[in-house]
């Protein structure tokens, strides 16, 4: 959530026409994040967050738009989008599709998990798997198996002999394990816990699903348990991983055959995020205010997988 596109005043005045929300107060820039857009915005009507997409298209769109509806609705903590005077979630602001959405006014993003917060946000995680196999619409996941080659093939000229060695050797593992039959629906596929806010024990919103898609539901509770439930070494916290792991299957048991690849799904949520973070780091985006990760921290999760 960087500031890519500047918004100036008369054109968010301009914009905000389209709802009934009041004469403009304030907004400001977000830095957090890497991939859109983001401003707080304050009118007379109450607080909003307006997001400018710069990757995704209109025609995309409709699918995160109304997934983020539909989990609103059925009682996921998530910002639910504003629709304008036609009815519709998505306007153009400055030449980028754009959106507003309620502003989740209490919590803040979590440094260092408590077992409670785990116990809690693997809840939420559970339940949503439970609604999201029942959402009507399809999206693949555009950061699977076969973007890892394409984004490995990209940085792989710029990695140390080890780093390459490991890269190669992991994709060639994960190969054995990319037709698995294992239950599927809509996954966040980016719960880190930059994307959840916390206000004490109270899950207050979980945030940014511009990486939903239809995926392995598996996957999605090792990506969240990678980030949630790791110490600074990349090594898990077992009692983080028992408890966040365990409120998750009360929700949604898992069956034989997914706590058989369990370990596969760790090693896989690994290399994905250490791939991402390899290209943004390489490759940077430019933009006003930017941040970008340091790709050290899954290559040492991956790491430690490896050799648990």
């Amino acid at each position: 959530m960087s500031v890519y596109t500047i918004v100036e005043r008369d054109q968010l005045n301009a914009f905000l026409s389209h709802y009934n929300l009041g004469t403009l107060i304030s907004y400001q820039g977000i830095n957090a994040g890497i991939v859109n857009t983001n401003y707080f915005v304050t009118t007379q009507a109450g607080e909003w967050v307006l997001t400018l997409f710069e990757q995704l298209s209109c025609e995309e769109l409709p699918y995160f738009l109304k997934l983020m509806a539909y989990l609103a609705e059925h009682q996921v903590p998530c910002p639910h989008p504003l629709a304008d005077e036609t009815n519709c979630y998505l306007r153009q602001l400055n030449g980028k599709p754009a959106a507003l959405f309620e502003r989740i006014l209490c919590g803040q993003a979590v440094e260092q998990p408590t077992l409670t917060q785990c116990q809690i946000l693997g809840t939420a995680l559970g339940h949503f798997h439970i609604i999201s196999p029942h959402f009507p619409l399809y999206r693949p996941n555009e950061h699977g198996p076969h973007w890892w080659k394409i984004t490995a093939e990209r940085v792989l000229p710029y990695l140390n002999t080890a780093e390459a060695t490991l890269l190669r050797e992991e994709l060639r593992f994960q190969t054995q394990y990319q037709h698995m039959d294992l239950p599927r629906g809509v996954i966040h596929a980016d719960l880190f816990r930059d994307n959840a806010l916390f206000e004490g024990d109270k899950l207050c919103g979980i945030l940014d699903f511009y990486y939903a898609c239809n995926d392995v539901l598996l996957y999605d509770l090792a990506i969240t348990i990678n980030d949630w439930c790791t110490f600074p070494d990349g090594r898990l916290d077992e009692q983080r991983v028992q408890i966040l792991f365990a409120s998750y299957c009360e929700q949604r048991p898992l069956t034989a055959f997914e706590h058989e690849v369990w370990p596969v799904m760790l090693r896989a949520a690994a290399l994905r995020f250490w791939l991402s973070r390899l290209q943004d780091w390489y490759f940077p985006r430019p933009g006003e205010l930017t941040h970008t990760k340091n790709p050290v921290e899954f290559r040492e999760i991956l790491l430690s997988h490896i050799n648990s």
